[in-house]
């Protein structure tokens, strides 16, 4: 089976969400991720703090520099992650409809690389 990456994109804060969204979110994610331990294809999955809380730590010209903040200047960041086994693609996009209900944000879905033959 193929691992995928099912990566949750928000603009929102957890604590600009009104309470009762929120808690509706942890529940909706906590159903999900119960359903994929259940059926097998859960192997790990985390909330991350918000972007202003990251390190970025970055090699230039052999000196490396390490900042404050997101990589990414954007409005969208990952705010969270599944790390799923399934079958194929559509196996995962299934699970990542899921998740998009669940989270109330967009998912991206990524295949991680095989591992290299030794």
């Amino acid at each position: 089976m193929t691992q995928y990456m099912l990566s949750v994109f928000d603009d929102q804060r957890p604590e600009d969400l009104p309470a009762d969204v929120l808690e509706k979110i942890y529940a909706d994610v906590d159903t999900i991720n119960n359903e994929m331990m259940e059926a097998g294809a859960w192997v790990f999955a985390g909330g991350l703090h918000p972007p202003d809380t990251a390190t970025v730590v970055k090699e230039t010209d052999g000196e490396t520099v390490v900042t404050d903040g997101p990589y990414a200047e954007t409005k969208e960041q990952v705010g969270g992650f599944w790390v799923i086994e399934a079958p194929d693609l559509d196996a995962a996009l299934t699970w990542a409809k899921k998740a998009t209900r669940a989270c109330q944000g967009p998912i991206e879905v990524r295949p991680f690389q095989d591992e290299p033959e030794t």
